[in-house]
């Protein structure tokens, strides 16, 4: 496990959440993204990460009153988005780069 970077027990972000520690694990098993870590003695460790897609899950279930299939596939969506993000942004730099190495020349 990642020391550098903090982790939470289910009962910190069962009560950041307002969620039972249960609900948590049932996400868990329902949701790939997901995924906290287990610590040496088995415990479950939420990363900041792992906290904010439990919120977002929170969010499409609770508030949204997505199903847990219409979530999962929000999530997914959620996902590619940002990856397509990702990529744009990588193109734009390199786009940029190009355009001051024609201006250079």
């Amino acid at each position: 496990m990642d020391n550098e970077q903090p982790t939470y027990a289910l009962s910190e972000v069962s009560s950041e959440l307002g969620v039972e520690e249960h609900v948590l694990r049932y996400w868990e098993t329902e949701f790939d993204a997901l995924q906290p870590v287990k610590d040496e003695g088995g415990q479950r460790r939420y990363r900041a990460s792992d906290v904010a897609t439990a919120r977002r899950i929170q969010e499409l279930l609770k508030d949204e009153k997505y199903t847990i299939a219409g979530a999962r596939q929000a999530l997914q969506h959620d996902e590619q988005r940002r990856a397509l993000a990702q990529r744009l942004r990588k193109l734009r730099a390199f786009l940029v780069e190009m355009q001051s190495e024609l201006r250079a020349s």
